[in-house]
């Protein structure tokens, strides 16, 4: 079990200083790498979520458009 623990050090060591290296590298500041970073994970959150809600709107829709009949005197 300690292996475990010990690669989780490992990648905590290393992960951490993504942004702080990415930042350098840009010649940006970290915490505006980390703000384009969080603000990115929230929109692509929620165009999930708007995608989610168009289909279900286009499939109701479908369902409204599209009934199915059982006989000639449905209609």
């Amino acid at each position: 079990m300690k292996w475990v623990y010990d690669l989780r050090h490992y990648f905590e060591r290393r992960g951490f200083y993504v942004s702080s290296r990415l930042a350098e590298r840009l010649g940006m500041r970290a915490k505006s790498v980390r703000l384009f970073f969080i603000y990115v994970s929230f929109a692509t959150l929620g165009a999930g979520f708007v995608i989610y809600l168009t289909l279900a709107f286009w499939l109701k829709l479908k369902d409204l458009i599209y009934t199915k009949r059982s006989s000639v005197f449905d209609l």
